[in-house]
C-alpha cells in the first residue's frame, strides 16, 4: 500500500509536484494551490492510500521536489 500525504494548507503553488506526478497531482483553479487527486482530507492533511505501486517511483520524486516538504509517501 502506497500512502501520500499533502498538507495542502503549507503549499506555495510552485508546480513541481504536478510536474513530476501528474497522475497524483493537480493545481487548483480557484486558489493556484497542489491537490492531492482521489485523497480524504482530515484536518488539514489531505491523504491517498493506493494498492497501485506504479505509482511510488513518481510520487517520491514530487515529494523530493517540493521546496516546502508538505509531500510524504510511505509505504505499509
Amino acid at each position: 500500500m502506497v500512502v501520500i500525504t499533502l498538507q495542502r494548507k503549507k503549499c506555495i503553488g510552485c508546480n513541481y509536484c504536478v510536474e513530476l506526478a501528474p497522475g497524483q497531482f493537480r493545481m487548483s483553479k480557484k486558489d493556484g494551490k497542489s491537490v492531492l487527486l482521489k485523497a480524504v482530507d482530515k484536518k488539514g492533511f489531505h491523504t491517498l492510500k493506493s494498492s497501485d505501486h506504479g505509482i511510488l517511483e513518481t510520487s517520491e520524486a514530487a515529494a523530493k521536489a517540493c521546496p516546502v516538504n508538505i509531500i510524504s509517501v510511505k509505504l505499509k
